[in-house]
């Protein structure tokens, strides 16, 4: 059973949302809160596999409860919800570990995928957010996208063949099982794969080295897919 808690402040869109979950005989809503304080207290209470958080909210808004909850509640981790109007909010909320973004006008069964997702230890990024926040990401940069593509190739140069390959696959989206299933190989090995690829590109979580693999072009019809 997938522990959740939601927070959006808008009382009609929590209900949807909660609509949503409460279809899935896997999902608990085990609470929900109108803004980000509320959140990381019930967080702290109920000690959630996932915290569904609106990034914007009045008070204290979902970045600064990422932050407070990936910092103070490692066990639990926090996927954002986000419009497409919000891509400087996605890239501050990534820096904080969120562990994924999914879209408040997506399908309601991409939400729920996400969320089993993130619980089997795997990341929550549509393709359609991955590009929106690369290119936000690539517009703040010094050297604009070709750098970040250049430097990013360069990053994951460090690791091995079978690292890259499954970089590629973190980039996809895939869980641990789902990447073992794909190449063959038993989770556990996947484990050590994912942890020694975090460590040499120096990253938090999955999906800031989903975000390296796009734009390092190794996610098959990324953003960042073709030579530069």
């Amino acid at each position: 059973m997938i522990r959740i808690v939601l927070a959006d402040d808008e009382t009609m869109v929590r209900a949807g949302m909660r609509a949503i979950l409460a279809a899935d005989p896997g999902i608990d809503v085990v609470g929900e809160a109108a803004d980000g304080a509320e959140a990381v207290a019930l967080v702290a209470e109920h000690r959630p596999d996932i915290a569904l958080l609106d990034v914007q909210m009045p008070g204290t808004g979902g970045l600064e409860a990422t932050a407070a909850i990936t910092a103070h509640h490692p066990g639990t981790a926090v996927v954002i919800l986000t419009t497409f109007s919000e891509d400087a909010y996605i890239a501050r909320a990534l820096s904080s570990g969120a562990s994924g973004f999914v879209l408040k006008t997506g399908d309601p069964r991409d939400l729920v995928a996400g969320l089993h997702a993130v619980a089997a230890g795997g990341a929550c990024l549509s393709p359609e957010v991955a590009h929106r926040l690369i290119t936000e990401l690539a517009g703040s940069g010094t050297g604009g996208r070709m750098s970040r593509g250049a430097l990013a190739r360069e990053r994951t140069a460090r690791l091995s063949d079978r690292e890259r390959g499954v970089l590629a696959l973190i980039g996809e989206g895939l869980s641990n099982e789902e990447i073992a299933r794909r190449l063959g190989i038993v989770p556990g090995t996947v484990k050590v794969h994912v942890g020694s690829i975090l460590a040499k590109l120096d990253v938090r979580n999955r999906v800031q080295a989903a975000i390296l693999a796009y734009e390092a072009g190794l996610v098959a019809g990324g953003p960042f897919s073709a030579a530069e």
